[in-house]
């Protein structure tokens, strides 16, 4: 069970990695992101896929590009974390 929690966390941060990269490098395509991080191309693209379908970046033929929405969702991010970091630690036993 934890496993997959673990799997999920991982990934989570791969998306946010990649939603940096575009930030940081928009226009920014699957090859120039996979060769400058440790994610092989199959797993940028799956990121990018899911952070489109999240309306946080919009491919182009340039490469990815940040919306609108994404300012907005990288400011309440902090205090999203925090709650789900609240969540987990009233899950320890005896807490």
């Amino acid at each position: 069970m934890i496993d997959t929690v673990k799997a999920e966390v991982d990934m989570l941060e791969r998306h946010l990695h990649v939603l940096e990269m575009v930030r940081e490098n928009e226009p920014i395509g699957i090859v120039k992101m996979s060769n400058e991080s440790d994610h092989a191309r199959h797993e940028i693209r799956y990121s990018l896929r899911k952070l489109e379908e999240a309306n946080l970046i919009n491919p182009t033929k340039q490469g990815a590009v940040s919306t609108d929405q994404t300012p907005s969702f990288i400011e309440n991010l902090d205090e999203q974390l925090d709650k789900m970091q609240a969540r987990i630690a009233a899950m320890r036993p005896g807490e």
